[in-house]
């Protein structure tokens, strides 16, 4: 008997407490709306892409030799700073001073039996104008003239070659510099055939740099000359440096290769980015890491473009009023009180994110950019949130497991 008044007891008890819980959460959930605003304000839109390159002079000589022979002396090495015309190495100049004297010799020769050619032959065309030799004199007298003169004018121009090529032996800078290569030691022997061998290469200007950024033929269509780029080396991770697009080749290249690469099915476009370098952190062949703004647009009036998806909902929003008197393809919301009203907006650019206004509303104007659905329990306290209902994602969605319908 005493174990049923027991359990009558504690069954009571429960009952009372379920009931006194049930009491104090209001017996059932409800429904809460909530709105995210924006106001309208100006913003800086962009869009890019990105590409990785390397960093070049603007303006690099290779500097070569016509001749074969041994390097005789060297002036100058890496980093050296040059001048238009200084002496940077010579060739050893006992071969080439033998063949100049040696041509030199053959030009005498031929010049004496020239002259000697020619005053036989203006002696003998008198004498035959004369009828004073016979034919066949005058005629040998002609040929050994033409003949003379045709060597002598050969040897006039091996001449010229073996001075002109006495005087490549000295090497000077075609343009004022640095020194960014050398590819021979004083002793080593080049040799020049159907490819001049190159001994120094100099760059003009390292604090005018340029990028030769790699552009996937994905992207290529939105870069054009002007446009604002960005990029980092990895020497420098911390440092962003500025470039604008000089030049997008899409034919040859300065050097003879095809602006145009493919490898396998990528097909990549040379873009030309200056890189001003006036602290001289950037080294030639540096790999750079470019991002090319293909929208830039500083300062213009804009709002999140998911204000532009917003479209409230007389389920959504109860009985409170819509007005929404205006048709146009884009339309932004505003609420005053429980007043939901509509502005018919005129859009630009897009940057992603957010969205040019032109016209249709002024700075400032606090617009809604989403609604978000939360189920409050009867104490109100979220009992479990939803998700968002401003056209991001339905509102009705249905509860999680347990809870009413």
């Amino acid at each position: 008997m005493n174990k049923k008044k027991t359990a009558l007891i504690a069954a009571v008890v429960i009952l009372i407490l379920g009931l006194g819980y049930w009491l104090l959460a209001g017996g059932e959930s409800k429904q809460k709306v909530t709105f995210a605003t924006a106001k309208v304000e100006r913003n800086n839109l962009s869009e890019s892409i990105t590409a990785t390159g390397t960093i070049e002079p603007v303006t690099e000589v290779e500097v070569g030799t016509q001749v074969s022979g041994i390097i005789d002396k060297i002036y100058v090495d890496y980093n050296s700073v040059v001048t238009k015309g200084q002496l940077i190495a010579e060739m050893d100049r006992v071969t080439l001073q033998s063949e100049l004297a040696s041509q030199r010799a053959a030009y005498d020769g031929a010049k004496a039996e020239y002259e000697y050619q020619k005053k036989l032959y203006e002696r003998n065309e008198k004498l035959h104008a004369k009828q004073l030799i016979a034919d066949t004199d005058y005629e040998q007298s002609v040929y050994n003239y033409h003949k003379a003169k045709s060597t002598f004018d050969s040897s006039k121009a091996a001449l010229a070659k073996a001075e002109r090529n006495l005087s490549y032996a000295t090497i000077t800078s075609p343009i004022d510099g640095v020194v960014i290569s050398r590819a021979v030691e004083e002793g080593q022997t080049v040799a020049s055939g159907f490819e001049t061998p190159t001994l120094f290469t100099i760059a003009a200007d390292l604090t005018q740099m340029q990028v030769v950024a790699d552009v996937d033929e994905a992207d290529i269509g939105g870069v054009e000359e002007g446009q604002r780029a960005t990029f980092t080396v990895d020497a420098y991770p911390n440092d962003v440096f500025e470039g604008t697009v000089m030049q997008v080749r899409l034919g040859e290249s300065s050097s003879s290769s095809s602006a145009s690469s493919s490898s396998s099915t990528v097909v990549t476009y040379e873009v030309i980015i200056s890189a001003p370098n006036p602290s001289l952190k950037l080294k030639p062949r540096l790999t750079a890491n470019i991002t090319i703004y293909t929208l830039d647009r500083q300062g213009v009036l804009s709002v999140p473009t998911r204000a532009l998806r917003f479209t409230p909902d007389a389920l959504l929003v109860g009985d409170k009023a819509i007005v929404n008197d205006v048709e146009a393809e884009h339309k932004l919301w505003t609420r005053q009180g429980n007043t939901f009203t509509a502005h018919a907006v005129e859009t630009g650019i897009s940057g992603g994110n957010l969205t040019e206004i032109v016209s249709g509303i002024a700075e400032g104007t606090e617009v809604i950019t989403e609604a978000t659905l939360a189920t409050m329990a009867g104490n109100g306290m979220p009992a479990s949130p939803e998700a968002n209902a401003g056209g991001e994602r339905s509102p009705f969605m249905p509860g999680p497991p347990g809870k009413k319908k």
